[in-house]
């Protein structure tokens, strides 16, 4: 869940450009975070000097800017005791799953155990004659 709210926040911060260069009605390129290269049919300047002729170029560049948020800040002012108790028990009780228990711990280090006088198993043993 935290993952997910970590993606939310980096995508609506973040700000970027699409280009995109049509040939005519037909969207031949997109380019993001940089410029689209096109499709090598613009129109090239007159050789001569003299030549007034001019014709409209049927490629075009078109640009998109998305603006990501830029104003996020967190006010610890607004923040209630009970939440502040709240995440700091959470913080506690979380960082003291991960701390380390002591080496094998036996409790019966002073117990001795009973003594056998007969063997048990060959008290409760039938046989079949």
């Amino acid at each position: 869940m935290s993952s997910l709210l970590a993606i939310v926040v980096l995508f609506s911060t973040m700000s970027f450009s699409l280009d995109m260069h049509f040939c005519g009605d037909t969207l031949v390129e997109t380019a993001v975070f940089h410029k689209a290269e096109g499709c090598g049919m613009e129109m090239q300047n007159p050789q001569s000097k003299g030549c007034s002729i001019t014709k409209k170029s049927c490629c075009k560049d078109e640009q998109l800017l998305i603006d990501g948020q830029s104003n996020l800040r967190m006010s610890l002012d607004k923040v209630s005791f009970d939440q502040h108790i709240f995440v700091t028990s959470f913080i506690y009780s979380y960082i003291s799953l991960f701390e380390d228990l002591q080496e094998n711990v036996i409790l019966y280090t002073k117990y001795n155990p009973p003594l056998v006088i007969k063997d048990i198993f060959k008290l409760d043993e039938t046989y079949l004659i």
